[in-house]
């Protein structure tokens, strides 16, 4: 695997931003790992981090370089800041830096595939919630999505949370009333792309005691209801890298990538 630093600097945000991205290649040299470069254009997962974490973190809390060597799949990891992957009320505009700008650079500087069935998105936390909007607002880019932990009803979260955290949740997404319905709000998006034909594949974990816990069971339930293809699991524990860890395993095989 090749692991590659990027920053650069993003007219979108007007600022410098910065990237993880690891490359797929052969190995015969590196003691205990057996890479695979895959074809001309490799598959890519985007990989999405929380909200008091950056582009670095699933490299320094977990073994991603390692679980993906043998797929043959590139990995994406930006920096977002606190953004929720959105275009801010009071900040920058993240979700087009995500959405529109950082796959345009990331497919001119690597030999990444635009296919849709070779795209896939995951997070936790607040990537979590990323992720699933990546693939609801954009099923034609995506096949696949999974969330781990994900802070799926920004709705309800925003209504939960008080003092300086209230005021940061406004700032990211403006007045409460707007935020329902938009195209931040999952289950609006849900409820839409379950009428199209081919709607993205999405996989979702949370911990029994996690304090997204009943987010997450209120977004499965919501999937039921609107007849959006969803698995859903879950196992004891709460907000923690242990389990995250273990959960990316379990996401990259339901991707089916081999």
């Amino acid at each position: 695997m090749a692991l590659i630093h990027c920053d650069f600097f993003s007219e979108t945000l007007g600022l410098c931003s910065s990237m993880y991205v690891i490359l797929p290649q052969p190995t015969s040299g590196q003691i205990g790992l057996t890479g695979v470069a895959g074809g001309e254009r490799h598959k890519v997962l985007w990989l999405l981090h929380g909200m008091s974490d950056d582009h670095t973190i699933w490299l320094r809390r977990t073994s991603i370089e390692r679980y993906v060597a043998p797929l043959g799949l590139a990995v994406v990891m930006p920096a977002v800041a606190r953004s929720y992957y959105t275009d801010m009320a009071q900040g920058g505009r993240y979700w087009t830096y995500l959405a529109e700008e950082l796959p345009a650079i990331c497919q001119s500087f690597f030999p990444l595939s635009t296919r849709r069935e070779d795209n896939y998105a995951a997070g936790l936390s607040m990537g979590g919630y990323g992720a699933f909007k990546l693939a609801l607002r954009q099923p034609e880019r995506f096949c696949a999505a999974a969330s781990l932990s994900g802070a799926l009803d920004v709705c309800a979260w925003t209504d939960q949370v008080v003092g300086e955290r209230s005021a940061e949740m406004r700032r990211i997404f403006g007045d409460r009333p707007s935020l329902a319905g938009s195209d931040d709000d999952l289950f609006h998006l849900a409820a839409q792309v379950a009428a199209q034909p081919q709607p993205p594949r999405l996989f979702q974990w949370c911990g029994s005691d996690d304090f997204l816990y009943q987010h997450n069971l209120k977004f499965r339930d919501h999937c039921a209801q609107i007849g959006l293809p969803l698995t859903s699991e879950e196992g004891p524990g709460g907000h923690t890298w242990d389990l995250w860890d273990a959960q990316i395993q379990r996401v990259l095989q339901w991707f089916e990538l081999a």
